[in-house]
């Protein structure tokens, strides 16, 4: 099938590039686990700026123990009393291991400030600590990158009305996000104000245009593998043994177990 839109990567030229990156992207896993690495990668942007599919295509051949997510719910009572960074620094990754946030710190810096969630003392205080913060991270050692995914607001419209559409999607639509559209100018405010205070040379935030996907998806991945000076580790040479031979071992009866229902032969 064609794409819709002309303006849309096309499908094959899509897969083969993201295969290509997938694979540089597990020799930087690799890197990351051999030099002892620690690398933070930041996801930000508006409801249904493509996020979470970023993240997907850049963690589908990973090793979760060496590359995790970190997505937090909304903080419990405890957590609304420690200091506003200390959640997330729990998350952040030891020696060999990448940690990739799906939303971040950041949440003061938009939909807590928009939604009043925050109180603009506390925007205040968390727009002069987080450069900061930042800077504490980078200066002991940790590569930290901070992308934002730029959407439209016609494109989030029918992103939206997609997902309000699909059944299997419909989960990923809530209030908040209904609420972003009548607020998409007090969005755009508490997102320039973000950038202002936040957009350090240390950490700079680096901006995804993600009106098309693919390409957003691409450009993500390109971007985080030129900007780390990563390189191919050897892998170990590994054979097969050779089988050893048997010693009588018998299978128990098939019917001293309870099997799965064969579903596909119904089909």
């Amino acid at each position: 099938m064609k794409d819709k839109n002309p303006e849309t990567l096309p499908r094959k030229t899509y897969e083969a590039e993201l295969l290509r990156l997938q694979t540089e992207l597990v020799k930087l896993q690799e890197w990351v686990r051999a030099e002892g690495a620690r690398l933070v990668v930041v996801f930000e942007g508006r409801d249904a700026a493509g996020k979470g599919g970023a993240i997907r295509r850049v963690t589908e051949y990973l090793n979760p123990r060496v590359a995790r997510i970190a997505a937090l719910p909304k903080p419990t009572e405890r957590e609304r009393t420690q200091w506003y960074f200390q959640r997330y620094v729990e998350r952040l990754p030891a020696a060999g291991e990448i940690v990739l946030f799906d939303r971040s710190w950041y949440n003061r810096a938009g939909v807590e400030r928009v939604m009043g969630f925050c109180t603009k003392e506390e925007h205040q205080l968390f727009l002069r600590q987080c450069p900061i913060f930042e800077r504490m991270l980078v200066e002991d050692g940790i590569l930290l990158r901070k992308y934002w995914f730029s959407v439209s607001d016609a494109v989030q419209l029918e992103r939206f009305r997609r997902r309000l559409e699909d059944p299997l999607r419909r989960w990923k639509l809530s209030p908040m996000d209904l609420e972003s559209i009548t607020r998409w100018e007090e969005y755009s405010r508490a997102k320039d104000d973000m950038m202002v205070h936040t957009d350090i040379a240390e950490a700079p935030w680096y901006v995804v245009e993600s009106d098309d996907k693919r390409r957003a998806r691409l450009n993500m991945m390109a971007h985080l593998l030129a900007s780390v000076p990563y390189h191919e580790v050897p892998p170990p040479v590994l054979e097969l043994p050779e089988p050893p031979p048997s010693t009588g071992y018998e299978r128990p009866p098939r019917d001293l177990q309870t099997y799965v229902p064969d579903h596909t032969a119904q089909l």
